[in-house]
């Protein structure tokens, strides 16, 4: 397990949402982010998730909705990693992963893709 304060853990979070090509980066539609210690209770080694109403699943009826939010965890990825390249490393595939959940790609494409 690597140490990494929070305000670091922050940056690289960030770093890599400002890595997405701006191509997607400008498709995001009513996302948030967020950045939290630990993961639910119910699934305490995940490492991100996807919470809200995917792009693909959106018709005329959709207006007034809550943002989409995107958690991304770090102790849960601080415990898997053991040094801040790794901690890099999977906060870049954590965050690809979660937008392309609101972009409607499901999780066995992205296995197949190589974002686990």
């Amino acid at each position: 397990m690597v140490e990494i304060s929070e305000e670091r853990f922050a940056e690289l979070v960030e770093a890599a949402f400002d890595a997405v090509p701006v191509e997607l980066a400008v498709l995001l539609d009513n996302v948030v982010l967020f950045i939290e210690d630990d993961a639910p209770a119910d699934d305490p080694d995940l490492l991100g998730l996807y919470d809200g109403i995917p792009l693909t699943e959106r018709d005329t009826s959709y207006g007034g909705a809550m943002p989409d939010r995107i958690f991304v965890y770090r102790n849960p990825t601080l415990a898997i990693c053991d040094t801040e390249a790794e901690v890099i490393e999977e906060v870049g595939i954590t965050v690809v992963h979660e937008i392309a959940h609101h972009f409607g790609i499901e999780d066995d494409r992205l296995h197949e893709l190589g974002y686990a």
